[in-house]
């Protein structure tokens, strides 16, 4: 079993107020559930209205598949307009860990 996380941090466009940011990050992330089936979330910097982290899950049987799955994750966030990527950062645990 592979288990992959990825951190993504996030400047976001022209939010005025927690609420905008919110109504900006929550759609990003029921989109990186429905559409690549991980477990998402909001995972830090959730005081300051222009930046965001979201955190990003997966488990697979395989290293390779696990790699496919946040190279898309990350692809998918990157390519939004209204984000800009600041930085993505891996963490793997697998069997002989």
């Amino acid at each position: 079993m592979y288990v992959g996380a990825l951190e993504l941090d996030l400047l976001l466009g022209d939010v005025r107020s927690l609420k905008q940011k919110r109504s900006a990050v929550r759609p990003v992330i029921s989109e990186l559930r429905r559409r690549f089936e991980v477990a998402a979330s909001e995972a830090g910097h959730v005081d300051l209205r222009r930046r965001a982290l979201l955190g990003v899950a997966t488990v697979a049987s395989d290293a390779v598949h696990v790699r496919d799955i946040l190279d898309a994750c990350e692809r998918h966030v990157a390519g939004l307009p209204e984000f800009e990527l600041l930085s993505a950062r891996r963490r793997w645990l697998g069997p002989e860990d």
